[in-house]
């Protein structure tokens, strides 16, 4: 719904833009045709006369001390690499041969008995559903109160929930 009031709104708001464009065009053209012509040009600014600029002095080429030759290494004889050393190893044992796999029997084409047709079931008039009877339940009766003792009968219950037994 967001993406198409977006899209409304852009169309909206380039209808105004293309409505107002035109008249506008129209009223700048008959503008340009019905002011007069600009006044007095203005003047132009006379030309300046620049002092001789003084003449910039040749850089004089920098001499450089030479540049001196890159010795060169001498070539320098490496020791001759060992040889790695050959290994025997044992022989490689035999990979047993693998069984050939017996050939999976064809399973025999199997022709279907033709499938029964399903039974129409005919339209059956149903008997009305019986209304449940509606059954008056006696008055709930009220729910006892919980007596909520005093606190030196809960301390006396208490102790003796948590107190140890008389032969320890």
């Amino acid at each position: 719904m967001a993406s198409t009031s977006g899209l409304l709104a852009t169309v909206l708001a380039m209808a105004v833009l293309l409505a107002g464009s035109s008249r506008s065009c129209q009223a700048a053209r008959h503008l340009a045709d019905a002011t007069p012509p600009a006044a007095v040009p203005v003047p132009t600014v006379p030309a300046v006369t620049l002092p001789p600029m003084p003449a910039i002095p040749a850089v004089p080429a920098a001499t450089l001390p030479p540049m001196p030759a890159v010795p060169t290494v001498p070539n320098a004889a490496l020791p001759p690499m060992p040889a790695v050393p050959k290994v025997a190893l044992p022989p490689m044992p035999a990979v047993p041969a693998v069984p050939t796999v017996p050939a999976v029997p064809a399973v025999p084409a199997a022709s279907l008995p033709p499938m029964p047709a399903v039974p129409a079931v005919p339209n059956a008039v149903l008997p009305p559903m019986p209304a449940v009877p509606k059954v008056t339940l006696p008055p709930m009766p009220s729910m006892p109160a919980v007596p909520q003792g005093d606190a030196a009968a809960d301390a006396i219950r208490a102790d003796a929930i948590l107190a140890p037994p008389p032969s320890a």
